[in-house]
């Protein structure tokens, strides 16, 4: 194993965003190129949802490039560093078969052809943590096995957005490759979370509030339970069960309005969401409250990114600092 630099302009880092969403992982780039003082340069993004089309190029000034199914990648610059935070499909293949015929079909297949043409020094990819145990692990063993068959070392570790500062626990599978043996080490976190006074506001509109049916229902749920919090994020359960903690429990894209509720009684602002995973508060919020709410769902936790990038960037660099 051997360390080596990437193959760039000095002090600079070229990267594509593929199903990009709000840009987390543009944002967690910027950041840790900052701290390698090193220039970011995002040469390519893209993403099908016209939602997250109109929200990136309001923070980012460029709007992503649509389907990515129908861009030749002849049309993708040249580029370091691949990132991908890629919808997890079933396969349609369940046979024994390997390598690109099993991915075929999937959104997946579109990363590989990327990487099969442009051969990026590096790539991040994140995705729900269901899909480590996907059909008994095939799914991931797929993925891994078309990765490899390109050259690429790629290794995958469950990360929980938790251990990274932010209070929201958040687990996630990143998969991280190189064309070349690096001396990579997966980020341990373990850094203080941050208390939620920090994250939530303190004047709230009406329209943010449970209806009185809701908040008595809750209630009555807890009667009797002790809550140990001065602020506490209120999580129901798909049995109904409410359980109380000083961190939100994972956003998520999908679920009901009343799902998570701060201190039992109303829901999350957008800024409030955006903080929980990482977001700066000059990050412009554009659309309605439930467009927001997909959004920042779909989004990943930029400190959970950041210090996995600062990783890589030791690995590539042959730098073995912190």
């Amino acid at each position: 194993m051997h360390n080596y630099k990437i193959n760039t302009s000095p002090k600079q880092l070229k990267f594509i965003d593929l199903f990009c969403g709000m840009g987390g992982f543009r944002i967690a780039t910027e950041m840790v190129c900052q701290e390698f003082n090193i220039q970011p340069i995002c040469v390519f993004s893209s993403d099908i949802d016209p939602h997250v089309q109109k929200i990136y190029a309001a923070n980012f000034g460029e709007q992503p490039a649509g389907d990515i199914t129908k861009i030749d990648t002849a049309d993708i610059p040249e580029h370091d560093i691949l990132f991908a935070g890629f919808p997890c499909q079933p396969f349609s293949i369940c046979g024994d078969m390997k390598g690109f015929d099993d991915i075929r079909g999937t959104l997946f297949f579109d990363i590989v052809r990327i990487l099969q043409a442009k051969k990026p020094q590096a790539f991040v990819l994140e995705n729900v943590k269901q899909l480590k145990g996907h059909n008994q692990g095939k799914t991931l063993h797929r993925i891994m096995s078309a990765i490899n068959d390109l050259g690429y070392h790629a290794d995958y570790q469950v990360l929980n957005a938790l251990n990274f500062g932010v209070p929201q626990k958040r687990e996630r599978i990143f998969i991280v490759g190189f064309r070349e043996e690096v001396n990579f080490v997966w980020p341990v976190g373990g850094l203080k979370m941050k208390p939620l006074a920090e994250v939530l506001e303190n004047n709230v509109d009406n329209f943010y509030y449970a209806s009185d049916k809701i908040r008595n229902n809750r209630l009555a749920k807890r009667q009797g339970k002790p809550n140990n919090y001065n602020m506490s994020i209120w999580h129901e359960n798909k049995g109904g069960n409410i359980s109380v903690y000083p961190y939100a429990c994972a956003l998520r894209a999908g679920a009901s309005y009343n799902y998570l509720l701060v201190n039992g009684e109303r829901r999350l602002t957008e800024r409030e969401m955006l903080r929980l995973q990482g977001f700066p508060d000059d990050y412009q919020i554009i659309g309605s409250y439930q467009a927001m709410r997909k959004l920042v769902g779909n989004s990943v936790a930029i400190p959970c990114v950041s210090a996995v990038l600062r990783e890589v960037m030791n690995a590539v660099l042959g730098n073995d600092t912190n």
